[in-house]
């Protein structure tokens, strides 16, 4: 326990130091990033000093607010954002992310198994010296909060200061507006406080209402089963079919895939998995695929060790944990597992057009070395840890290109399925949420806001097996291809179909 002394702070005493701490434990990356924007010389300090000043005035203010407004529970409110302040730094400095609301949304829908892949001593140093420590002593501390009066020129002064610095950076706003994105995402708490808002109000707005396409105009009579493979964090050039040094592809090597070249929509799993699925770019909800193809009479399915889909109808809905339960004797720690049962319920169906969806985990981070089997380390030495700045980029880029070599398998093994399947037409696409940086620039996992992004977080792979489709020569596709390909694919025609979108040619 902290050794307090008995008597009571000043509240504006006690806010100082809190802010203080706030601003010298959490807002290097803020300092160094702000730095790395300008081009130097005593304006380019003045201005570093000025925007520390400037934060360290608002979290004066945010903390006064809380403490003398709210008493007991403000300070648990400050204990809070302390520990959140902690674990944001961890992931600025280990992973070299920003904490923008796409980010905020990734956490709230990470399942358990995501969120622990990131546990390190590391980690728990980071929230124990810099969250917990700190956030005993916001709570412990006995305070004078002083008169209503006090209160009133308290926050009146720091309202002023607040509002003097920032006329100071008037003939700067071109700049600070220029990189904003980036230098809002290193503060904290004001960071992952204002975008979790943010990202909450965007998905309320989206999900109000999902958008219905047009009904269908007519469906061919061939007997069809189309198998979409949502990757996820697969990177285009680490996958030996575009040309990587190491045959990460031996399976799909032969299977005469087509790979695409092709850009992601987003960096996140949610904006990605909605390209994938959706027709048109739109900030609004449209009827995704499965749930068009289901309306219109596709036996739709969808297996997922995975989160981040918009809401999918269909009674056909199986997570990876309710598998392992069902084929227990099956590996049920890897994305295998979502191959489970899949062929006997294929060759069930009396369905003309059945549609699959696949969505997997086995490209993600930072865990790449527990995402497959054993016998699938075949790159060595690769990286055993979840702190990826702290090994080698070599060993970072073997676990990695392991988990590429287990995809490889997976996608090889549903077209395998789908070869035993008498009578029916086969197809199988493999397209990524989004691409993955490996320690590039020192630069990890994905989530840079996409205009600044790296290309590896964006170039992802887009392979096709249809040996009764003719592709086109396209030089280069989008994850919207997807949902036009697959009505090709299943000859349906409808006034949602856009040529221009289509890998396929006309039969």
């Amino acid at each position: 326990m902290i050794p307090l002394p008995p008597k009571k702070a000043r509240l504006s005493t006690y806010c100082m130091v809190l802010s203080v701490f706030t601003l010298l434990a959490y807002h290097l990356p803020f300092a160094r990033h702000a730095a790395c924007c300008l081009e130097g010389g005593f304006n380019s300090v003045l201005l570093v000093l000025l925007a520390l000043v400037t934060l360290l005035g608002l979290n004066y203010l945010l903390y006064y607010l809380l403490v003398y407004c709210f008493r007991k529970v403000g300070k648990w409110i400050i204990a809070f954002t302390l520990v959140g302040n902690a674990i944001m730094l961890y992931g600025v400095v280990t992973y070299d992310s920003l904490v923008t609301d796409e980010i905020m949304g990734s956490i709230f829908k990470s399942q358990y198994s995501e969120v622990s892949s990131f546990f390190s001593w590391g980690a728990v140093l980071y929230i124990l010296l810099l969250g917990v420590l700190p956030s005993l002593y916001a709570i412990k501390r006995k305070v004078d909060y002083g008169s209503f009066k006090r209160f009133l020129g308290q926050v009146g002064i720091s309202l002023a200061a607040i509002v003097a610095v920032v006329m100071m950076n008037v003939k700067n706003f071109t700049w600070i507006d220029r990189n904003s994105t980036e230098l809002g995402s290193l503060i904290a708490p004001w960071s992952y406080i204002v975008n979790s808002f943010r990202f909450w109000a965007s998905e309320r707005q989206r999900n109000q209402k999902e958008i219905l396409l047009p009904d269908v105009t007519s469906v061919s009579e061939t007997r069809d089963i189309c198998v979409l493979m949502i990757g996820e964090s697969a990177r285009q050039d680490h996958f030996s079919l575009y040309g990587y040094g190491k045959e990460t592809n031996p399976l799909t090597a032969r299977d005469s895939v087509v790979a695409l070249k092709a850009d992601a929509s987003s960096t996140y799993t949610l904006g990605g998995v909605k390209a994938i699925l959706e027709p048109v770019e739109a900030k609004e909800l449209y009827e995704i695929l499965p749930n068009y193809l289901q309306r219109s009479g596709v036996d739709v399915s969808w297996r997922t060790s995975n989160w981040g889909e918009p809401p999918v109808h269909t009674e056909k809905y199986y997570k990876n944990t309710e598998l392992k339960n069902q084929y227990p004797d099956l590996d049920g720690e890897h994305d295998g597992i979502l191959l489970a049962g899949l062929k006997e319920e294929l060759l069930e169906s009396k369905a003309d057009k059945i549609f699959v969806v696949i969505h997997g985990y086995t490209n993600h981070g930072p865990a790449y070395y527990s995402n497959y089997p054993p016998e699938f380390e075949v790159f060595t030495p690769a990286c055993h840890t979840v702190e990826m700045s702290k090994t080698t980029q070599e060993e970072l880029y073997n676990a990695y290109d392991n988990s590429v070599l287990y995809t490889d398998y997976l996608i090889h093994s549903v077209i395998e399925m789908l070869r035993d399947i008498p009578d029916r037409r086969g197809c199988v696409f493999f397209v990524s949420d989004h691409g993955e940086s490996l320690g590039e620039n020192n630069t990890y996992m994905h989530g840079i806001p996409y205009n600044i992004a790296p290309r590896a977080q964006i170039e992802i792979p887009f392979l096709v097996w249809a040996p009764d489709m003719q592709v086109k020569p396209l030089e280069k596709v989008g994850q919207h291809h997807v949902f036009h390909s697959v009505l090709r694919f299943f000859g349906i025609e409808s006034p949602a179909f856009d040529e221009e979108k289509c890998i396929f040619a006309k039969n």
